[in-house]
């Protein structure tokens, strides 16, 4: 019994001895061996994808091999033997049916080692999802049940018209200054997004998981912004805008080079037209252009009277919810919840109305009501609105901001969740008008919350102008925002 084991300790110290040995006469044990495979994607049933696998191996590669699920795979482009990194392109066909999919690349070394990594593949019967990379010139639809992926940024130029169907996705890749994501309707092209209660059209970041067919992002918080761009779109109507010269009748919008002109919006023609936004929700937009200057939820300038823009909701956007820069376009059925600075923002003499709106949770003005920048006048209403100055930690800095030569027409508004410190700046400015104007204070407070004398239209108390019901298909219904309003 003895012998047997001094028999096997000798031969447990023969085999280390040996495995030591080997170590070192074999130094390429201990280099980096590793293959990386690509993100996740999807392929249609029958068709080829490529793929490609990167791979570091200080040793050198010898062999590759493939192990595929429900399809089959070539090796397009092989690793060059005894090189220690490069890539890998696999062709891959999917199989006959829906879902997961797989291919694992193995990749040997001249250590004798192995190592593999997995592309997880999403076999569906048509494509979900479409890059989108250049402008749009000719007419195009966008299709329910899809999703479509901003590249850069991308405008509907003059003679276009984009088609977006109901529960459309579209997605905008991050990207700040001259690479920020948006989507421009130019002058002279339309777009004709029309969502439903049960199928809005939703803009948003790449960073958002949602599918078509929900309403609520199934990873991003309703306050996180700047993640992409946002909505523009431009016009022929009037606007009052002036440089050093003087009058000028068409101005560049902020944000988009001079040297792109997309970008440029005004005229003569208030009847303009521009297409129809219906149940649409623009949210986690507002990315940095340049010197602190953010691009708006929803942007219109020049925008005409024939446009038809209603049942919007702006989440979480870095700058303004929607600012007119000019223009005649009405707007109605409006959310704005949780942007970084202005809630609704008028410029160059917009000539419209909006009715029926929610502002909730600003951290700028709730209104900011600029006057004419030209020697063009015309002035614009709004009225039927409910706005929750402070929600969640959030607050805006007064309740209405205008200007000395602002040209406004406030009707039935309630304002509720007020904070010491807000008020209703500039009530002596001649053409702003106050009509129904309902702060949620005591009366014996009221002055409080004026700056100046409380002018006739301005009182305490009241209840909800808006009506919530039209809103509840929005992200800011779901969450509760609007209960009880």
């Amino acid at each position: 019994m003895k012998k047997v084991l001094i028999y096997a300790l000798i031969a447990s110290m023969a085999f280390v001895t040996a495995c030591q040995k080997g170590a070192e006469n074999n130094p390429e044990a201990s280099l980096m061996h590793k293959v990386t495979a690509p993100a996740p994607g999807d392929v249609i049933i029958g068709s080829s994808i490529d793929m490609e696998f990167s791979y570091t191996s200080e040793a050198g590669i010898v062999s590759s091999s493939l192990i595929t699920t429900n399809g089959s795979a070539v090796i397009k482009t092989n690793a060059i033997p005894n090189s220690t990194s490069g890539k890998v392109v696999v062709t891959f066909t999917a199989g006959s049916t829906t879902g997961a999919g797989s291919v694992t690349l193995s990749i040997s070394d001249k250590a004798n080692r192995t190592d593999d990594a997995t592309a997880v593949l999403n076999v569906v019967d048509e494509q979900v999802v479409f890059n989108v990379n250049s402008n749009i010139t000719s007419d195009v639809t966008w299709e329910t049940g899809k999703i479509y992926v901003l590249e850069t940024r991308i405008a509907v130029e003059a003679g276009a018209t984009l088609t977006i169907q109901p529960g459309v996705i579209v997605k905008g890749e991050a990207g700040t200054g001259a690479n920020a994501t948006a989507l421009i309707v130019a002058r002279g092209g339309k777009i004709i997004a029309e969502g439903t209660a049960d199928a809005p059209i939703i803009f948003t970041s790449v960073a958002d998981k949602i599918i078509p067919g929900q309403i609520v992002s199934p990873n991003l918080d309703p306050d996180l912004n700047g993640l992409w761009g946002g909505v523009i779109l431009l016009g022929k109507a009037r606007i009052s805008a002036s440089n050093e010269t003087g009058d000028v009748s068409e101005v560049q919008i902020e944000g988009i080079p001079t040297s792109d002109p997309n970008g440029l919006y005004g005229g003569t023609n208030d009847a303009d037209n521009s297409g129809v936004l219906k149940y649409v929700s623009i949210r986690h937009g507002g990315t940095n252009i340049g010197s602190g200057n953010e691009i708006n939820g929803l942007t219109l300038g020049g925008v005409g009277s024939n446009t038809v823009i209603e049942n919007i909701e702006i989440v979480a956007n870095q700058d303004d919810g929607i600012e007119w820069f000019g223009g005649a376009v009405n707007v109605k059925n409006v959310v704005v919840w949780n942007v970084g600075d202005d809630g609704l923002d008028t410029d160059q003499a917009w000539a419209g109305t909006v009715d029926n709106f929610f502002i909730i949770s600003v951290a700028g003005h709730n209104l900011e009501l600029d006057g004419p920048e030209g020697s063009f006048n015309a002035g614009h209403t709004i009225k039927n609105g409910t706005v929750i100055t402070s929600d969640a930690g959030r607050s805006a800095e007064d309740l209405i901001n205008v200007d000395n030569n602002s040209i406004v027409s406030l009707e039935n508004i309630f304002f509720t969740s007020i904070l010491e410190g807000m008020k209703i700046n500039r009530v002596t400015a001649p053409n702003v008008y106050f009509n129904g104007i309902m702060l949620d204070v005591p009366a014996a407070n009221l002055a409080n919350f004026v700056n100046g004398d409380v002018p006739s239209g301005v009182s305490a108390g009241g209840s909800s102008a808006a009506n919530a019901s039209v809103l509840n298909w929005t992200w800011a219904s779901k969450a509760g925002k609007l209960s009880g309003l």
